[in-house]
C-alpha cells in the first residue's frame, strides 16, 4: 500500500483552504483518508500552517511519502531535513 501526506482541498470557491492528511495514494484527493494531522491556510496573512509533529515523524518513519507540496511545507517547518 503507498501511503502519501498530502494537501485536502477545503474551504469555498475562490478561498482554499487545505487540511493536510494521510491518505492511500489510490483515494481521490478530498475523498477518504487515513489520519488527519494538520492544516495549512495561504489566504491569511501570514499563512497559517498547522501540523502535528509528532505524528507527521511517525507517519514519515512508517515510509509515508510526501507531495512535494507539503515537501516544501515541511521543510519550512523543519521536519524535513
Amino acid at each position: 500500500m503507498a501511503v502519501r501526506i498530502r494537501l485536502k482541498r477545503m474551504g469555498a470557491k475562490k478561498q482554499p483552504a487545505y487540511r493536510i492528511v494521510v491518505a492511500d495514494n489510490r483515494y481521490p484527493r478530498d475523498g477518504r483518508f487515513i489520519e488527519e494531522i494538520g492544516y495549512y491556510n495561504p489566504t491569511t496573512k501570514p499563512t497559517t500552517f498547522e501540523v502535528d509533529q509528532e505524528k507527521a515523524q511517525q507517519w514519515l518513519s512508517r515510509g509515508a511519502r510526501p507531495s512535494d507540496t507539503v515537501k516544501a511545507l515541511f521543510d519550512k517547518a523543519g521536519l524535513i531535513k
